[in-house]
């Protein structure tokens, strides 16, 4: 017998004793991996090729002569601003922009906001070689160096931007691709003569600083191992799916299940082989390369950055914590400038725009007449700038950037903000006022105005009017939407909207609540005889807005005080109307979609406790589409980054 009664008995009870561990390692690990592949393959698929990605992807080789390296596949987005031959060319065309992925990244990590920059200028991004859906050639380790990575993205962008007519960049970076951004960008880093001189913005998203010592060793200790035993350790740090510490390490405590299903999928993506090269080449100094490598980009090479800076972390990010902005901000000389965008009911109003001028919507559209480009250098300046400037040092306490935004986004937001739906929208309503500051044309809202030669009753916008629904229905039982009355139409005007809406003739057309007050929002007069209403028992107030901006936190909190007011008159009884009648406030702009949805879904968040996204559905179910401007949507979300989630 080989073993013995009393042997065979331990060697049964300790494999009873692991039969639970074994089975929760099965579990956990190779069941949910089988599960989880079978259930998400079409969802992995959305998210690698998403819609937008899909139609203006393609795969290109760039050969990149510096190094000598040629990159044979190399998934390439470049989208060109379909309104471009119709916009202001002069002293430049509109600026490409540039998303620059980080390490283990890709271009799909950016689908989330390339809405936001295709809408405003010709836009291009580049899954470096190795990620995303780009090749894993050549195979070199030195082709995945900063030095090489650096010059390849100099050469994909050299490609797409318009040489002859001098158009600038704008960098938009994300964690590593922040250093690669930074490289290009800055006029003391070894590479400055590539592009940086066309450089005229740089965005960066979670950007990183130098290593400390300790984690210099960790790392260098960690590339020590062989690639088949990282391989492992990193499927082991997967083990749990979307509940794995692989996962939580870049989405933070808070995440949604739909950001963890994606940060799963890029890790997933993410090739070991790859992440090694660029992690030697690109966070590590290398003092015997050429040129010397200093690792990721320091104070020295930041304060080279002579441009407009927009510098964005979140506050739950734990792979590149929040306070590297403040310290990449105090290189600059704005030490005081970071903002937590983290703003009570109380204290928006209090805050103006988020840190820009407070002005009116009124006031600043006429600042932009005749003003296309942002442009205070002399004419003198302006030729010297033809030739490669030279930017003397100046002290760390010394504002370098004529332009400069610092933010830290509230939680959840995390290292994966950049593809979360709700901290991206937040991101992108700051980047256009950023854009906006840099060159006006970047305005969205400035581009309608401009692309929009004709009149409001012209015969296509006539036609546009004719189409809308006059009047919604009720809107968290406190507001109807209005498309605006004109006295000359047969059925939207005063004389008629009296008799159906009026609550001196019952509770409205639908049965559903009459009309107590209008709020006219339009910016010209109106199109119809507001005496008429009154004469009828509803009531009339003129509050101008312009078309096209977002209302700034100011004018919805005059707003929100507007119908207040309104509302106690009404709940006194000041009106003439029957007993038993429901008496909502409309509000109208032109359409009664993107304005009036505005500050319809402002005032139920504020006054009503609806949360953002609910409110945002319940204007859209009651006078549909909804609010039609995404860059309305996404100034929605950054004036109420707390109050975006599902009502309890």
């Amino acid at each position: 017998m080989l073993f013995s009664t009393s042997a065979l008995t331990k060697i049964l009870t300790s494999f009873a004793l692991l039969l639970p561990s074994i089975y929760y390692f099965v579990k956990r690990y190779w069941l949910t991996e089988i599960v989880e592949e079978e259930e998400d393959a079409q969802f992995t698929e959305g998210v690698t090729n998403p819609p937008l990605l899909k139609k203006y992807v393609t795969i290109k080789s760039y050969h990149v002569p510096k190094t000598g390296f040629t990159y044979p596949s190399i998934r390439t987005f470049f989208r060109q601003h379909p309104q471009i031959d119709r916009l202001p060319t002069e002293p430049t065309p509109l600026p490409l922009l540039v998303a620059v992925h980080g390490l283990g990244g890709s271009i799909a990590q950016f689908d989330q906001i390339l809405p936001s920059l295709i809408n405003v200028a010709p836009t291009l991004a580049i899954d470096l070689p190795g990620c995303g859906s780009s090749s894993f050639q050549p195979e070199e380790k030195k082709a995945y160096t900063a030095h090489a990575l650096v010059h390849l993205l100099a050469v994909v962008i050299e490609k797409h931007r318009n040489m002859e007519a001098n158009q600038g960049v704008i960098l938009f970076c994300h964690s590593m691709g922040c250093s690669l951004g930074c490289l290009l960008a800055s006029t003391t880093s070894p590479y400055k003569d590539l592009i940086s001189r066309y450089v005229c913005a740089v965005v960066a998203i979670c950007p990183a600083v130098p290593l400390s010592l300790k984690q210099r060793v960790a790392l260098r200790m960690a590339l020590l191992i062989p690639e088949s035993v990282f391989e492992y350790q990193r499927k082991r740090d997967r083990c749990g799916g979307t509940g794995s510490p692989s996962v939580a390490r870049f989405v933070g405590p808070k995440a949604d299940k739909r950001t963890k299903k994606l940060q799963l999928i890029f890790n997933k993506q993410s090739r070991t082989a790859v992440w090694r090269r660029m992690a030697s080449g690109g966070l590590l100094p290398n003092s015997s390369s050429d040129p010397p490598f200093d690792g990721i980009p320091g104070q020295k090479i930041w304060q080279g950055m002579k441009m407009p800076i927009f510098l964005v972390a979140g506050k739950d990010d734990h792979i590149t914590p929040a306070d590297n902005i403040c310290a990449i901000a105090s290189w600059l000389g704005h030490r005081d400038a970071v903002k937590e965008c983290n703003l009570s009911k109380a204290d928006k109003g209090k805050a103006g725009e988020h840190g820009q001028p407070r002005e009116t919507i009124e006031q600043g559209l006429k600042a932009r007449a005749g003003n296309i480009v942002r442009d205070s250098t002399s004419a003198q300046d302006r030729e010297a700038a033809s030739t490669k400037p030279t930017i003397p040092e100046q002290d760390s306490s010394t504002s370098t950037t004529s332009v400069f935004q610092a933010t830290i986004l509230p939680s959840p937001a995390a290292h994966a903000l950049l593809y979360t739906k709700d901290t991206a929208r937040i991101l992108s309503a700051h980047m256009r006022k950023f854009l906006s500051n840099v060159d006006e044309r970047l305005d969205p809202g400035w581009q309608l105005h401009y692309l929009n030669q004709g009149g409001k009753w012209d015969v296509k916008n006539l036609g546009k009017w004719r189409e809308v629904i006059p009047v919604s229905k009720p809107i968290a039982g406190f507001f109807r939407a209005l498309k605006t009355l004109r006295d000359v139409d047969e059925r939207h005007t005063p004389k008629v909207f009296v008799e159906e809406w009026s609550p001196r003739h019952g509770n409205g057309k639908d049965g559903l609540g009459s009309i107590a007050a209008i709020i006219d929002i339009t910016h010209d007069a109106p199109v119809y005889d507001p005496d008429v209403l009154l004469s009828g028992g509803i009531s009339y107030t003129k509050w101008p807005t312009v078309s096209k901006f977002p209302p700034t936190a100011d004018r919805v909190k005059a707003f929100i005080e507007l119908v207040d007011s309104i509302h106690a008159d009404m709940v006194s009884g000041s009106h003439d109307f029957e007993p038993g009648v429901h008496r909502l406030i409309a509000v109208h702009c032109h359409y009664g979609f993107n304005r009036t949805g505005f500050f319809i879904v402002a005032y139920m968040v504020e006054k009503l406790g609806w949360t953002l996204k609910n409110a945002i559905a319940e204007f859209a179910e009651a006078k549909g589409p909804g609010i039609r401007h995404a860059h309305f949507i996404d100034e929605l979300y950054a004036q109420y980054p707390n109050e975006s989630g599902e009502d309890g």
